[in-house]
């Protein structure tokens, strides 16, 4: 009887001493989100691939959209907002393309004109360096000084056009950014 009691004993504190050596559910879920956050950052690797074919809408704004993701992951203490204003500067010289960078530099304009909170991101970028960075004087030209104090203007783009891009941005007091697409 003293043997089956203390086999029984130590069977309970066999498991007990098992049960506490697994995994906690906080561990779990530590991990189940670590591992997701990894998959989301090797999502994001792969789309910062430079497009080669200038038309491909799509391939741009996901290479775009990636580039903003990767800068608001490394901002974080800064960006306050997980919803940026991202704007795409179509290619091209014809009707149709310049159609479509008037209809966004209107929009970016009004935004301008409204002003955009601290904390929030603009965010923009296309193909076409040169033609996103006429967009951005563009549009901010009008703008009163220090009004996107604490605003963060993000431009991704060639080198050629990032010192145009700050010096308009400047008197503004946006927090200037520069990305370059590469």
């Amino acid at each position: 009887m003293k043997n089956a009691i203390r086999t029984l004993i130590l069977a309970g504190a066999a498991a007990f001493t098992l049960a506490a050596c697994g995994p906690s559910e906080a561990d779990k879920e530590k991990a189940e989100a670590a591992a997701a956050q990894q998959q989301r950052i090797a999502a994001e690797t792969a789309a910062l691939v430079l497009p080669t074919d200038i038309t491909n809408k799509a391939a741009w704004q996901k290479y775009l959209s990636a580039q903003v993701t990767k800068f608001m992951r490394e901002n974080q203490a800064a960006v306050k907002t997980s919803h940026p204003y991202m704007y795409y500067v179509p290619p091209g010289d014809d009707a149709d393309a310049q159609a479509a960078r008037q209809n966004q530099l209107n929009n970016v304009q009004d935004a301008v004109e409204r002003g955009v909170l601290p904390g929030n991101l603009m965010a923009f970028g296309g193909p076409q360096s040169g033609a996103t960075a006429d967009l951005i004087v563009d549009a901010f030209k009008k703008a009163k000084d220090g009004s996107f104090k604490g605003t963060f203007v993000l431009f991704i783009g060639a080198p050629a056009d990032q010192d145009r891009v700050k010096d308009v941005l400047s008197k503004t007091g946006a927090d200037y950014r520069f990305i370059e697409m590469k």
